[in-house]
């Protein structure tokens, strides 16, 4: 008894940590979880899962999206291609658009940016045919090539955009990006904004050194009502940390 009393404490303490390495070493040996009807793995540790579409993915049947489970998971939200550059516009982007909406998905916008173009006025024709509404994404900006210009023409332009998108919906848009391009050519300057990274290499988690709302993992997965290979996403943490961007 007395033994108990004067060591119970280093008892308890050296179970508690055993319990915390075994959990530690589950989490290592099983980071990802294979979801079939998906036809992917996902990132062990995440709840909310969403997809990202263009015109690679033709015509989507979104009754069939939204119905679609594996092991429980969903697609909680969406973010479709709307424009590129100065003047190309996705082809599906407003059947996408009105889709996810009359069926209550989350939903979000993207813009294919150019960095050695205009900034301004490839945020002017994003905003001529995206009419975001209150509870939608703020725009994205999706920016992973240099197209021959410089780090500080990549700055520039970048911060047209960003300017002149913020003006005329009142938030922040969000950047889309790889580990290398952001660490290369944005870095320290856009920390402000917030980050969805495409990383699929990694297991746990990408390979950035700051906070990000959305990771892409994955670009080969499958959903009912899609007929071709779809992006992946799950978001740092619950869908409520995505409404909280929400206009």
């Amino acid at each position: 008894m007395k033994f108990l009393k004067k060591f119970g404490w280093l008892l308890l303490a050296c179970m508690l940590l055993g319990i915390w390495l075994i959990d530690r070493y589950v989490f290592i040996q099983t980071p990802n979880i294979h979801y079939p009807n998906f036809g992917i793995s996902i990132p062990a540790g995440y709840s909310t899962h969403g997809i990202d579409v263009s015109k690679y993915q033709k015509k989507i049947n979104w009754e069939s999206v939204v119905n679609m489970r594996d092991k429980g998971q969903r697609i909680s939200f969406a973010i479709a291609k709307a424009t590129e550059g100065t003047h190309r516009m996705d082809k599906y982007f407003e059947r996408n658009w009105d889709e996810m909406k009359s069926h209550d998905l989350l939903r979000g916008a993207y813009l294919y940016f150019h960095p050695n173009r205009n900034g301004k006025e490839q945020a002017k024709h994003f905003v001529r045919h995206v009419k975001l509404e209150p509870g939608d994404l703020p725009p994205v900006i999706d920016i992973e090539e240099r197209n021959g210009a410089s780090a500080t023409q990549i700055k520039q332009a970048l911060d047209d955009c960003i300017e002149e998108l913020r003006l005329a919906y009142g938030k922040k848009p969000i950047i889309y990006t790889n580990p290398d391009f952001y660490n290369s050519y944005l870095g320290d300057d856009f920390n402000a904004y917030p980050l969805w990274i495409a990383h699929y290499e990694q297991c746990k988690a990408p390979c950035i050194q700051r906070k990000w709302i959305m990771w892409q993992h994955n670009c080969k997965g499958r959903v009912d009502g899609i007929d071709a290979e779809v992006d992946f996403n799950v978001v740092n943490g619950s869908l409520f940390a995505l409404s909280d961007l929400c206009l």
